[in-house]
């Protein structure tokens, strides 16, 4: 089965639909999809994504990690937050069946493991800790998962605390809006120099599983070796930029003799673009005179 990875939708559902149509074209339904993380929020049809991903994974046809969106969908819908002037996710919060997709995106999971052509990885939505083996980012992972899928109060009280109260909710925390990292600390800024990407304090322990992830727009298409980095802001174009959905598709070109799957470089990559303008945030429009 052809595996599909796809970066940020954040509800892009027409993009979604045009990727979906393509692979269903080129595999007709042998093909899975493996969503990064932030399905939702800032886009205008969240829950057209979430329907089609949702029908997927009870088909046993998709993976879908938690994002840092999804986490703010969760926390609002629990009654930790408010919706900021920004979000989108109405269409969801404001539906009757709310509290249902609330308990259901509770249930995903923070990291899922797999092997391609014999190489181990990992997809998450944001970063990885340097040092982590694959088996202890895989434990972390679940850790936060038990915490978060339990009965809603338990998950309420999880979602509540500071990072510094618990190891386990700063490991959401990381795993869902990390960006800049060294050995002895982790920020969600973007770092002032690419050697504060959290990547490459990753890499500098030389790990032996690849990772596939999301979360970082202005970083866009992210290639190395062991790395792909797939958000490329769909829900962005037409800010100064163009913007993308993007797909890996690893298994679909045979691989140079020697070469494993996380190799790069790399043009195993399907991109839908953005058909307008989705997001017009209020600095924006502050900026613009509006």
């Amino acid at each position: 089965m052809q595996r599909i990875f796809i970066g940020d939708v954040q509800g892009c559902a027409d993009e979604l639909e045009a990727l979906y149509a393509r692979a269903t074209e080129a595999f007709s339904t042998d093909f899975s999809l493996w969503i990064a993380g932030d399905l939702v929020n800032r886009g205008p049809d969240n829950r057209r994504a979430l329907e089609r991903v949702r029908e997927l994974v009870e088909a046993e046809r998709a993976e879908y990690v938690l994002g840092n969106h999804e986490i703010h969908l969760i926390s609002t819908g629990l009654g930790l937050r408010d919706l900021a002037a920004n979000d989108s996710i109405e269409d969801v919060l404001g539906a009757s069946d709310a509290m249902e997709w609330v308990d259901w995106l509770r249930k995903r999971p923070l990291v899922v493991e797999g092997a391609i052509a014999g190489q181990p990885f990992a997809m998450v939505h944001a970063s990885v800790g340097p040092g982590w083996s694959l088996s202890e980012l895989v434990s972390r992972g679940r850790a936060v998962s038990e915490r978060l899928s339990g009965d809603r109060e338990a998950a309420r009280s999880f979602l509540a605390l500071d990072l510094d109260e618990d190891p386990v909710r700063e490991d959401l925390a990381r795993l869902t809006r990390g960006r800049s990292a060294t050995d002895s600390g982790w920020s969600s800024s973007e770092p002032g120099r690419k050697e504060g990407a959290w990547h490459r304090a990753w890499a500098a322990h030389e790990p032996d599983y690849g990772i596939v992830y999301g979360h970082w727009a202005r970083q866009g298409l992210h290639v190395e070796n062991g790395l792909r980095g797939l958000d490329t802001g769909c829900v962005h174009h037409g800010r100064g930029r163009d913007g993308y959905l993007t797909a890996w598709l690893p298994e679909s070109l045979p691989r140079a003799a020697g070469g494993r799957a996380f190799d790069a470089p790399d043009d195993r990559f399907w991109q839908i673009q953005a058909s307008r303008r989705y997001y017009f945030p209020a600095q924006d429009r502050i900026q613009d005179g509006a």
